[in-house]
């Protein structure tokens, strides 16, 4: 996995190799135990069936985990990506009798601009993202009211259905779509200056403005990607469900961040990568799946996914690196 620079691992100790050993691969360690226990508890978990079921519902979540996990890295963190899923979808939803399948375009619009103004907010006007997009989360989502009064706005042409949650193949489209956006995050963040520049400034500003990297610019972009990523993420749910309402992506964020930190990007930013992020949505998504097929109180699902999400931070996040914990 591309999330931990090798020079923890070859300056330390045997413990300290251990560790970095452990953080690099708990994520899909947890994720083979996951379905190792699910499969032995139920015949129905291990099929083909139940194979595309996870994949259907870890589309949005991966998705908009994708987005997030350049924001992490550069060192901030997005609270508004289900209100901007929800804004996209309803913007998806009511252009898709007049545009079919090209409502993709204003859908993925309307999300680079929310991400663009999270962005520009945070960046140049010095507002800590976490004060930003918790503003943003609360008015994004006041549109979506504003403009639906809270009535579903229902999708009902079929192009646009067929492309967007159809099959090929027996595939869901949305995971194939999803696949090419992973590959594409993949790309940028291994192979790209742009990537180089998320880690670096995520693992320190003043360095990194003194090394050239225009920081204001790589901050506002990974608000950008995140934001675009939204406006896809929130096309796919409202073709899944066949409409957009107003509850849509309520509560997002949540699964989001826990994704991106169950999948080894540690909140202290600078390290991580899509590979993890990728893990920590099945593992989030499966977690789900097998406890509803197990008919386990959600209550006590929600319990097992906090402890789990604690359980990441506690084994992912590098201790060294940080100076005082807060």
């Amino acid at each position: 996995m591309e999330t931990q620079a090798p020079s923890i691992a070859s300056t330390t100790g045997n413990g300290s190799r251990w560790k970095f050993s452990l953080r690099n691969y708990f994520p899909i360690l947890l994720l083979v135990a996951l379905i190792i226990a699910f499969a032995s508890q139920s015949s129905r978990f291990l099929t083909f069936t139940n194979f595309s079921i996870v994949l259907q519902q870890t589309v949005v979540l991966l998705v908009a985990a994708l987005g997030m996990t350049f924001v992490i890295i550069a060192g901030s963190i997005d609270l508004s990506v289900g209100s901007i899923v929800a804004i996209a979808a309803l913007v998806a939803a009511s252009l898709s009798d007049s545009m079919g399948i090209w409502a993709i375009i204003p859908a993925v619009l309307v999300g680079t601009i929310s991400g663009l103004l999270n962005g520009v907010i945070f960046a140049k006007g010095k507002v800590p993202s976490f004060m930003v997009t918790l503003g943003t989360l609360v008015a994004y989502r006041g549109i979506v009211l504003y403009f639906t009064r809270g009535a579903p706005v229902e999708i009902t042409n079929l192009t646009f259905l067929r492309t967007y949650s159809g099959r090929t193949a027996d595939i869901p489209n949305a995971a194939i779509i999803t696949f090419f956006v992973v590959l594409i995050a993949y790309v940028i963040y291994n192979h790209t200056v742009f990537g180089r520049e998320v880690r670096a400034v995520g693992g320190g500003e003043r360095v990194s403005l003194l090394t050239g990297i225009k920081v204001d610019r790589v901050k506002i972009m990974v608000f950008v990607i995140s934001g675009l990523l939204c406006g896809l993420a929130g096309l796919l749910q409202s073709a899944r469900v066949y409409a957009a309402t107003a509850q849509l992506g309520e509560g997002l964020e949540l699964d989001v961040i826990a994704a991106v930190v169950v999948g080894g990007t540690p909140l202290t930013g600078g390290v991580g990568g899509v590979t993890g992020t990728v893990l920590g949505a099945f593992i989030i998504t499966i977690l789900s799946n097998g406890m509803n097929m197990l008919g386990v109180d959600p209550f006590i699902q929600n319990i097992v996914k906090g402890v789990v999400l604690v359980a990441a931070v506690f084994v992912t996040i590098d201790r060294s690196k940080i100076g005082i914990i807060k």
